[in-house]
């Protein structure tokens, strides 16, 4: 039986425990608050998210104890925001993760440090790059836990890791495959949370369809330019783990980086739009990022440059939309 500790008690933690413990894994389960730990363990759900999940505590195992999630685990699932990563291993020893694998289902940088999950990773834990992986594609947690057909990337420079942890995900509603562009789907997966913070932008000030089919369309050209000047390689964007999960992102009613763009061309303010929304849009954090980085590559990103100028430096998000609809074709 594999041995397996999810971190995070969120939307798509819920989801993969749900996948994972469904298909016989060993799995550990870490959630900081207590008080959820004590409810999953006595009614079986996480009262905070997807709650109608029910879980065989045979299979799950609930803690709010980090070291003791970790300790045995072959596999350790990192589905923490991006934003809080830090903060939920500070306690860590920097050898905690010695002989495992990692896998990010973070689809964040680290806020400040404008890095990947899996450079953050390797340069503070020591984990090699070979001994981690990436969950890609399109895959809303809301629709894995209602069971609909959903599509997993799983990218690793170790393809024969990557293959093993597809075999541990796949069942009757989740397909999963490997691919070894590891660094190019995590950033791929940063930039589509920024493009759906601008599809919701132009939907909050009634755009309508056409304008955001073209800026999807101009987005994906966008994303090619920056990951190319990072890292060239002969990858094809139109694959579910860079268009598919560009597309979900933008248009499905899931998702939180859409929802909180349009909330900001509606007019609320980025606090405001945070406090109601309840749950972290990596794209606010993720846009900085991109944008700094982008200063010392000088790719052309009107959306990424629009979108950080909107919620950083607090321009209209009328005016920005309106020099934007002069860049695309």
């Amino acid at each position: 039986m594999e041995r397996i500790a999810v971190l995070g008690g969120g939307s798509w933690a819920t989801a993969l425990v749900k996948v994972l413990s469904e298909n016989k894994a060993d799995v550990r389960w870490w959630i900081r608050n207590q008080d959820d730990v004590h409810h999953l363990q006595q009614f079986g759900h996480n009262p905070r998210y997807l709650s109608g999940v029910k879980f065989d505590l045979n299979h799950v195992k609930p803690s709010s104890n980090l070291i003791e999630t970790i300790e045995g685990a072959d596999w350790v699932i990192l589905a923490v925001p991006a934003a809080f990563v830090q903060t939920a291993l500070k306690d860590l020893p920097l050898d905690a993760f010695k002989g495992k694998t990692l896998i990010s289902a973070v689809k964040g940088m680290i806020p400040k440090e404008n890095l990947l999950i899996t450079q953050y990773l390797e340069q503070k834990y020591n984990v090699p790059a070979d001994h981690q992986c990436v969950i890609a594609g399109p895959c809303h947690a809301e629709e894995v836990a209602l069971e609909k057909q959903s599509y997993l990337t799983i990218g690793s420079l170790n393809m024969e890791r990557a293959e093993q942890f597809c075999a541990l995900l796949r069942n009757r509603y989740v397909r999963a495959n490997p691919l070894d562009d590891m660094d190019g789907i995590e950033y791929c997966a940063v930039m589509k949370n920024i493009i759906a913070l601008a599809c919701g932008i132009a939907h909050g000030l009634n755009y309508g369809d056409n304008f955001q089919a073209v800026m999807v369309s101009n987005s994906m050209q966008e994303i090619e330019r920056f990951v190319d000047a990072l890292m060239p390689l002969n990858r094809d964007l139109t694959g579910s783990a860079y268009l598919g999960d560009l597309l979900v992102t933008a248009y499905s009613q899931f998702s939180r980086n859409r929802t909180f763009g349009n909330m900001i061309g509606r007019g609320y303010t980025v606090k405001s739009a945070q406090v109601e929304m309840n749950m972290v849009a990596e794209g606010y954090y993720a846009v900085e990022s991109i944008f700094e980085i982008n200063k010392r590559l000088n790719v052309d990103m009107p959306i990424t440059t629009a979108v950080y100028h909107i919620l950083y430096e607090k321009i209209s998000p009328t005016v920005e939309i309106e020099i934007l609809k002069d860049k695309f074709k």
